[in-house]
């Protein structure tokens, strides 16, 4: 099958290539030619794992293309995907002026009746203003499809290889076939297809991000409860994982969630909420209680240094908002370093694929070191930022033997009491015991 996928962002180009990947024919169309050109020359523009082998020999064997011309791009596809960006607005809401923009330009290049969907996270009624824009100028039949992306950022191709289900909103017979042969090869183990109509699938993308959101802010308070009244964050969420009605996932405290999907999608879901006069009282408390978790180590880093962080150095560890990525969007770790260069601290910075992104963000603001060891030479303490599995099993009598302080601020839990206990560190965590070193 011909597919078009306008948008080579992280969900364009794991769409694009996972759909190569079965046997379709797929052209990429993006605006950006320097990315299109460095993709077309086989360097990839995102670091995924498991996405440069298929990318690869998908370019290599000619299923998959780039191109800036939307009507070169769009010539003979049957279906169109959009993974174009809906950043939010001053406001909270989607914007959606690139998706906008596009329909409009579909609508005079359609030849023939075409599947076009909508892959990009939109808010409810999106479906019916994209065909609208491509009808202005249209004069053949076309569908337009919701299907939201479930992508998890460090296991998108697995996701998307192997999904749990695949939602697609559509009330057109024409349009429901053409989405099942595209979709048959990923669910052949039995996995569902779930249709419905289009409104129900762009909401159903925000629900699901939205409820997942909540039980990390959920978790996080239980966390700041349990240490109100010296109980284990660890020993409540094992007690209440075990429930199948909870479950063991998205329990894990923390300093907040970040990331391209929920932070955004919590704020568009209670704008659109808003928009149609209803007071989600829900969302504005997870909104609250995620904005005050991120620098929750901030006021005990400034209770250990009795207030005088004015050139105490920093090893921070982790940059991206979650191990397995490089994207920095909404990261903790840039709300720590923004509050503790406030105070006038220093930081030296490791992250195994993120240095590159912070580095254009915020320039030499911040050191940037090769190792969690050359992050911690000679630092005044550790900050664990990020769940990197380099940083689970440290060599901790290297590391007491480089820092100042044999201290740790760590902000996902990393290590057990008991070692710490051991090894004579003194450990902040969220929602269980402070331990003081020796």
């Amino acid at each position: 099958m011909k597919i078009a996928v306008v948008g080579t962002g992280y969900v364009g180009l794991v769409t694009g290539t996972c759909f190569a990947e079965t046997g379709n024919t797929v052209i990429c169309v993006d605006i950006d030619r320097t990315k299109v050109e460095k993709l077309a020359s086989g360097k990839i523009t995102i670091y995924e794992p498991g996405l440069e082998l298929l990318f690869e020999r998908n370019l290599k064997q000619e299923r998959l293309s780039f191109t800036t011309n939307l009507e070169e791009g769009i010539r003979d596809a049957k279906i169109i995907f959009l993974a174009l960006p809906t950043p939010p607005g001053e406001d909270g809401s989607a914007d959606l002026k690139y998706i906008l923009g596009v329909a409009e330009d579909l609508g005079p290049l359609l030849k023939e009746y075409t599947v076009i969907v909508d892959k990009s996270t939109v808010p409810v009624g999106t479906a019916d203003k994209v065909r609208t824009r491509i009808a202005l100028k249209s004069k053949v039949k076309f569908d337009v499809v919701s299907n939201p992306e479930f992508l998890r950022e460090g296991v998108a191709v697995e996701d998307f290889m192997k999904p749990e289900r695949v939602v697609i909103g559509t009330n057109s017979t024409a349009a429901r076939k053409v989405m099942e042969t595209l979709y048959a090869p990923f669910v052949r183990q039995g996995n569902p297809l779930v249709f419905m109509d289009e409104r129900s699938a762009e909401l159903t993308k925000y629900a699901a991000n939205s409820f997942l959101a909540t039980k990390i802010s959920f978790m996080n308070e239980i966390a700041n409860l349990c240490e109100l009244v010296g109980a284990d964050v660890d020993s409540v969420r094992k007690g209440i994982g075990t429930d199948s009605r909870i479950g063991k996932r998205f329990l894990f405290p923390g300093i907040g969630y970040g990331g391209s999907c929920f932070p955004k999608d919590v704020q568009a879901l209670e704008k659109s909420s808003t928009d149609f006069n209803y007071d989600f009282k829900i969302l504005k408390a997870v909104m609250d209680v995620n904005s005050e978790q991120k620098t929750k180590l901030i006021p005990r880093i400034k209770d250990y240094f009795k207030g005088e962080l004015k050139g105490k150095v920093f090893a921070l560890w982790g940059l991206a908002f979650k191990p397995h990525t490089d994207d920095i969007r909404e990261a903790p770790a840039l709300y720590n370093i923004e509050e503790l260069l406030k105070e006038g601290a220093i930081i030296k910075a490791h992250d195994p694929e993120s240095m590159e992104n912070v580095k254009r963000l915020l320039g030499e603001k911040i050191a940037y070191c090769e190792t969690p060891y050359e992050a911690a030479q000679g630092a005044d303490a550790v900050f664990i930022a990020t769940e990197w599995p380099e940083f689970r099993t440290p060599d901790f009598e290297r590391l007491s033997s480089i820092v100042k302080n044999k201290v740790i601020f760590d902000g996902r839990n990393l290590y057990d009491l008991p070692l710490m206990k051991e090894l004579g560190y003194t450990y902040y965590s969220i929602g269980r015991e402070t331990i003081y070193g020796k």
